[in-house]
């Protein structure tokens, strides 16, 4: 599936002529012609610098340890997890300073009762920055990145030892940055969230609180995109780490199902077509059309995280809203939560000498361009569904038209139920309504808005309508 337009493939031509002696256009996705894609996004991407995501990390680690517990520390003076949130916090103002103060720099701050890994009550501050669409009917529309900027070291509680914590979460924390610092000198019609949280190694607090803020309040959160352990670790002699890869986590089964769709999940399928699953495939097409040059890509795990691991995103899920994880191809656990040692020639601790700044950029073009893309984009459709009341092997779906103004067509998108990604699309125009002769017991569909620029929205899945 390309996010511009596509020129038909042979092989898809073939196919539709199988399918039906009526001549109409079937394709499968494939990337877009050269030259095709966003000169906007294009060029944001170029912008990104591995030396200023060094520097940022390196600025990180400089606070010793960013433990958060450490907030609550007396004598911790410029070291500590405080220190590092008035950084972070500066850094989104400087960016603002630069482009006419178009940020909206902000804090949620908020006091964690005492719990596992929380001793007593500690002060979290979650630092972020709003890039609001120029679009009034689609400024409300919100994509969010995110890293978490906490660290700890081989014993959670402790709130005094070095933590470092350079891949875990610098590197996601420089992404967030490097995104603001970057996207902020272009506009989009709807708003980039660009947020940094803490309490994430004591349980996922920071952003806990958050996604039940933004829940709170009615946002309207598309997507939320969080990296979390994506330096490309380097340890010396590893053969297996892939710096040309990086692991997008999706869940399957939306943890706001309720008894209806798990229904109709179980009788009709869609287990890899949750509203996450989606917005991990455009990632992967994102990263096909701007980073191929760049010789990186998106690998899908259709999996919530790994195993026994959790992340930020879930934080997001739990609240119903759209959310993958990207790590890094291969961790390296030794550089991982670990007090800073050399044991029997072995090299412990979570130190900026292992991670790789020209893959956390490749990281963070990923990051732009998807979130650049989908903010340049049309709203989804909306109440999209499939007709099944007729017995019949074509397939008509329905949908209403996508909100905001943006779009100028819609797309149908197809695959077969044993296959990972879309496999084929056909361009219907502006209509709400089409009937293709492929029968629904056969394929999963999936419709989405495109632009005239040829920006497309998320793909949604229909339900059924009998």
């Amino acid at each position: 599936m390309s996010l511009l337009k596509r020129k038909p493939s042979r092989i898809a031509g073939v196919m539709a002529v199988l399918l039906c002696p009526v001549a109409w256009s079937a394709t499968q996705p494939s990337n877009v012609p050269a030259g095709q894609v966003d000169p906007q996004i294009a060029a944001a991407l170029k912008d990104i610098s591995a030396a200023q995501i060094q520097k940022n990390i390196e600025t990180l680690v400089g606070f010793y340890t960013r433990q958060t517990l450490s907030s609550d520390v007396p004598g911790v003076g410029e070291k500590g997890i405080n220190a590092a949130a008035e950084w972070i916090r500066n850094e989104f103002q400087n960016y603002s300073s630069q482009c006419g103060d178009c940020l909206e720099v902000k804090t949620d701050q908020f006091q964690q009762p005492p719990g596992p890994r929380i001793p007593q009550a500690t002060t979290i501050t979650n630092v972020y920055a709003v890039l609001r669409g120029t679009n009034a009917e689609n400024a409300g529309r919100m994509y969010v990145v995110t890293g978490h900027y906490d660290s700890r070291n081989s014993d959670p509680l402790d709130a005094k030892g070095e933590a470092p914590g350079a891949n875990d979460d610098a590197s996601g924390t420089a992404v967030s940055l490097e995104c603001a610092r970057v996207l902020s000198k272009h506009r989009f019609p709807a708003t980039i969230i660009f947020l940094t949280v803490a309490g994430e190694e004591q349980g996922l607090f920071g952003s806990a609180h958050f996604a039940k803020l933004a829940k709170s309040v009615g946002w309207d959160i598309d997507a939320v995109l969080n990296n979390d352990i994506v330096g490309g670790d380097r340890t010396p002699g590893d053969a297996q780490r892939d710096p040309h890869i990086v692991r997008v986590f999706s869940e399957g089964l939306s943890s706001t199902a309720d008894e209806a769709e798990l229904h109709r999940v179980r009788s009709l399928g869609g287990e890899s077509d949750s509203p996450s699953r989606q917005l991990a495939r455009y990632v992967q097409d994102v990263a096909k059309e701007y980073l191929s040059g760049a010789d990186f890509q998106a690998m899908l795990i259709f999996r919530h995280d790994r195993y026994l691991r959790g992340g930020d995103h879930s934080s997001f899920n739990d609240q119903g809203y759209s959310a993958v994880r990207l790590t890094e191809f291969r961790e390296n656990f030794n550089h991982q939560h670990q007090n800073v040692r050399t044991e029997i020639g072995i090299e412990y601790g979570d130190l900026p000498k292992f991670v790789d700044y020209e893959y956390i950029a490749n990281v963070a073009r990923l990051n732009a361009a998807t979130l650049a893309t989908l903010a340049s984009a049309p709203a989804p459709p909306v109440d999209v569904r499939l007709l099944t009341k007729a017995l019949t092997n074509d397939s008509t779906l329905e949908w209403k038209a996508s909100r905001g103004g943006l779009a100028t067509g819609y797309e149908v998108l197809w695959r077969d139920t044993t296959a990972p990604d879309w496999e084929h699309f056909k361009d219907i125009g502006s209509v709400t309504q089409t009937t293709l002769p492929v029968s629904k017991d056969n394929v999963i569909f999936a419709v989405r808005a495109v632009d005239g620029k040829g920006h497309s929205s998320l793909p949604v899945v229909p339900q059924p309508e009998r």
